[in-house]
């Protein structure tokens, strides 16, 4: 899915009455900067009353993570719009990076929910440090000290056609 998270910065647009308006920050994750201001100035029309036309974006930066190649274990708090109604959810997910994590998030619930990326927000994404901490089942299974994934079933390569004897394949 290729997101990336955003940090954006906007205000309303200075006035005589307000020379030095408010400064929203939000952390976005969205697969390139159009659509990260786009679902800024979703965000920001529905919390603050403030529309493009009456504000003005300070600053779009990306962040990266600080170490891309370890797997951690991150919490996912979100809301999302059904065919039913709205609902708060919390998922935990093992991946390398926090925007691994959210486009992981946006693939399950399009399987499990059927819910599309616009109907959602997500509220805080959080790294689990302590696994403790750790509430999935499918998460903990994942925390073993010595966790190995064995190939119980492999069939050696024969380095001739035909041979004398049936190959053992356990």
């Amino acid at each position: 899915m290729g997101l990336q998270e955003y940090v954006i910065v906007g205000r309303h647009l200075p006035t005589e009455h307000d020379p030095n308006p408010k400064l929203y920050r939000m952390r976005i994750f969205a697969k390139n900067q159009v659509i990260a201001k786009s679902r800024y100035w979703y965000f920001l029309k529905q919390l603050n009353k403030v529309k493009p036309s009456s504000g003005e974006i300070v600053s779009v930066n990306v962040i990266h993570e600080k170490r891309p190649l370890r797997p951690k274990n991150f919490g996912i708090w979100l809301r999302y719009d059904s065919r039913s109604g709205t609902h708060n959810m919390y998922k935990e997910f093992r991946e390398l990076t926090r925007a691994d994590a959210v486009a992981s998030l946006y693939q399950d619930m399009a399987a499990r929910h059927r819910a599309r990326f616009r109907s959602i927000h997500i509220l805080r994404v959080v790294e689990i440090e302590k696994t403790d901490d750790v509430r999935r089942s499918y998460i903990k299974q994942l925390l073993e000290p010595r966790l190995r994934f064995p190939l119980p079933h492999r069939v050696s390569k024969v380095k001739s056609t035909f041979v004398g004897k049936r190959p053992l394949t356990f």
